[in-house]
């Protein structure tokens, strides 16, 4: 792919894509953002606080898309691997459980009108979102996906036939949204909504999958691609290996805040029934984020 360019702190702020497939992404994740923004103040001129913590999260998973796709980190994934493991960790390691933390569909269900509820809905309840949202495939996908594309020849002919690479960078971004979105969102999941127990159990049998990549590629006795050398093939290596079980450690913070979250609301639950004399029945996992208005929607 020609010369490397240096790399160096104009490289970097300065050496953006500018084509087609980036600048549509960007229009895209512009319109998005916006989006967001307004739905936020629309719930604020309704009286309801929408957490700035939410906002800044969901903001920064779109930031986060933008650097991988359009900025250098884009640009220099063409000339050396570790920029392709850096890239590969924005789509699928920051900004997939950034954007869920944002709950995007508990805003839009909350801040649309009731054909566009219905239409959501209808999309979340479908047979095909059940089949592709299940934990087991979503799971092969997320892990074994990177296994078939880095340790084999696809990922040279990808980079020489750039169409397909950006094909196969948004398909990465959303199987890892799939994945990370029951594992930290805050959104309603209808069908394969798992306890924290599962969600950390789901994490924990990842690390050494991820690890075990991570190793393969310091391994190698040649390079990833044609147009990288060994060098930053070992070093793409170590930075995956080593970036996704931080990854995995910090996810680990969300989903134990939401089940002591979840505990504290059961608990605050029981103890007013309690003392309006009712009779407490078996608990049953309700889901986060908007769930109630699933079922009220889809009793009307």
């Amino acid at each position: 792919m020609g010369v490397a360019p240096p790399i160096n702190a104009h490289t970097l702020l300065g050496d953006w894509q500018v084509s087609i497939f980036p600048i549509a992404v960007a229009v895209g994740l512009v319109v998005i953002a916006v989006w967001y923004l307004v739905a936020v103040r629309r719930l604020a001129a309704k009286g309801r606080q929408w957490s700035g913590w939410r906002t800044l999260s969901f903001v920064s998973g779109l930031l986060a898309v933008e650097l991988a796709l359009g900025s250098s980190v884009a640009v220099l994934a063409g000339y050396t691997f570790t920029a392709h493991i850096a890239q590969h960790l924005l789509l699928m390691v920051i900004a997939p459980p950034l954007g869920a933390l944002g709950a995007p569909m508990t805003l839009a269900l909350q801040t649309s009108g009731r054909p566009t509820k219905r239409r959501l809905l209808k999309v979340l309840h479908s047979r095909p979102f059940q089949v592709i949202s299940h934990p087991v495939p979503v799971f092969f996908m997320y892990y074994l996906a990177m296994y078939a594309f880095f340790l084999s020849g696809a990922l040279g002919y990808a980079m020489t036939h750039m169409w397909i690479m950006d094909l196969i960078n948004l398909g990465f971004l959303a199987g890892a949204t799939l994945f990370w979105w029951p594992m930290v969102g805050i959104d309603p999941i209808p069908h394969w909504n798992m306890n924290p127990g599962l969600k950390l159990l789901n994490l924990l049998i990842g690390v050494p999958v991820e690890s075990f990549l991570g190793v393969a590629l310091l391994m190698k006795s040649t390079p990833a691609a044609p147009m990288y050398t060994l060098a930053t093939t070992h070093m793409g290596g170590g930075v995956l290996w080593v970036a996704t079980e931080i990854a995995t450690v910090a996810a680990l913070a969300p989903i134990y805040g939401q089940w002591t979250r979840a505990d504290a609301r059961t608990a605050r639950r029981i103890d007013a029934r309690l003392a309006a004399g009712q009779t407490i029945e078996p608990p049953v996992f309700e889901g986060h984020g908007f769930s109630a208005t699933l079922k009220a929607l889809r009793r009307d």
